[in-house]
This record gives C-alpha cells, structure tokens and sequence, in this order.
C-alpha cells in the first residue's frame, strides 16, 4: 500500500519526487522505489524522521507496539504530523502509545490506488491543523478521491473501501468464469467483465444515480437480464454479500 501510495504522489504530480523520502527494513523494496520514482531513501528510521514534517506510518497493526516506542522520544521532539493506514488502530489507541499529545490522522485507503482510483477516508484528532489537512487531502486526492469520516464510522468503511475490492474482484472474476465456461474465449472473458464492471461503477457514480432505476433500465420484460437478476435474488445474492461484510466488519472490531 505504501507503494501505491508513493507512485501516485510522485505520477499525479502533487509531491515531487525530492519532497519524499522512505525507510523500509527490507532495503530492496526501499531501493526500488528510489530507482523508480526518484524518491528519496533514509539509510535509518531515525535519519527519515529527523527530515519528515509528515510521518506516514505504512505498517500492519500488530507492529506498532514495537515500532512506536522504538520512535516515541524521537517524535516528541520533531512533532511531525503522524498518518495511519493501519486498519483498527484508532487515533485515541495511536495517540496513547505515544504517550504525549500529538497530530495524528488515520487514513484508510484501498488497493485501487494502484490505479489512482482509491476512495480514502481519514479522520484527524483535534492537533490536526487546516494546513495538515490539506496536506492529508492533497496526497489522498493524488491517488483517488476522499472524504472526511468520523472514527465511529471507519469500522463500516474499512468494509466497503478496503475490504470490498477483493468482493469485486472475486465478481468480476466469476463473471469472467461464466463466460468461458458459455464460450467466450479466455482471453476475452476477464476483459469484457472487467470493462463492464467498470462502466456500470462509472454509471452509478453520475449524479443523481439510482441502481433500482438503473437495473431497471437494463431488464426488459421477459428479457435475459431479469432471469438473472431474478436468480441472484433468489440464491440470497444480497444477503451473501452483506453476510461477508458482517464478517469483515466484525474481524475489524476485534482488531
């Protein structure tokens, strides 16, 4: 994810490459962001902290009990804004390890950044100032869109924003499977179902949008789409899907 994050910073435009810098413990993936973005490489997490106005913490969640103490003594004196992707990690839970009040901002984004199409939400603790959130906005924007959520709610978006592309994906996936086992050559199966996805995501996003109206749209009576609409319906396809997010959901609580 960190990866993604940095190519659309650097791709979009919005950062220059001279204005970021990274620390991985593994220095093949650090060197091979620097040989191919031009970034910047820290030999140390000390000497990247040291240059950074904006930490990005680009860890999984069991790690920050090591690594936050590891830098606590280090930030208290930078003070640099703090920014979280770690899923079910709080900002009161971040802010706590620490120790000392701070401006931390957790964010959540999703693999689509890869192709800069991510929706991200973040939600900052009461230290972040309007200039670090723009700052926030204008990276997340570089990758995507995003919107400001409150942390009551980041448990529901983690489902539908982090989680649901993989759903998509095993869809999209199954949609490509029908059409060869039916006689669609393979090479032309994920494709056509990739696009259609793609098109009917595009056609919900246009204002004023309605999905019943759209399906709608596309059923003609007695058609081809209706049986099948009306057999998904029928083998519980809404209630699959919201039994998966449950299940996502209630994983993320116990995070």
């Amino acid at each position: 994810m960190a990866s993604a994050i940095i190519r659309g910073a650097v791709t979009s435009e919005s950062f220059s490459p001279s204005e970021i810098s990274v620390f991985d413990v593994d220095e093949t993936k650090s060197d091979s962001l620097k040989n191919s973005l031009g970034i910047c490489k820290a030999d140390t997490l000390s000497a990247l902290i040291d240059e950074s106005d904006v930490l990005v913490l680009a860890v999984k969640p069991n790690i920050f009990p090591v690594l936050i103490p590891e830098i606590r003594e280090q930030v208290s004196v930078k003070k640099p804004l703090v920014i979280s992707i770690a899923a079910g990690k709080t900002v009161e839970y971040i802010t706590d390890l620490f120790g000392f009040s701070l401006p931390v901002v957790r964010v959540m984004p999703n693999l689509n950044a890869e192709v800069f199409e991510a929706i991200s939400a973040y939600c900052p603790n009461e230290k972040v100032t309007s200039e670090h959130k723009n700052t926030v906005e204008k990276l997340l924007n570089s990758f995507g869109s995003c919107i400001c959520l409150e942390e009551e709610y980041f448990s529901i978006f983690s489902v539908v924003g982090g989680c649901a592309p993989a759903y998509s994906f095993l869809f999209i996936s199954a949609l490509a499977e029908g059409a060869k086992k039916y006689g669609l050559p393979e090479e032309l199966a994920l494709k056509v179902a990739s696009q259609t996805v793609l098109g009917s995501a595009k056609m919900l996003l246009k204002e004023g949008a309605d999905a019943d109206e759209l399906i709608r749209r596309v059923c003609s009576p007695g058609g081809t789409t209706i049986e099948g609409i009306n057999s998904l319906r029928g083998d519980g396809f809404v209630d699959t899907v919201i039994k998966a997010m449950k299940a996502s959901y209630d994983k993320d609580k116990r995070m």
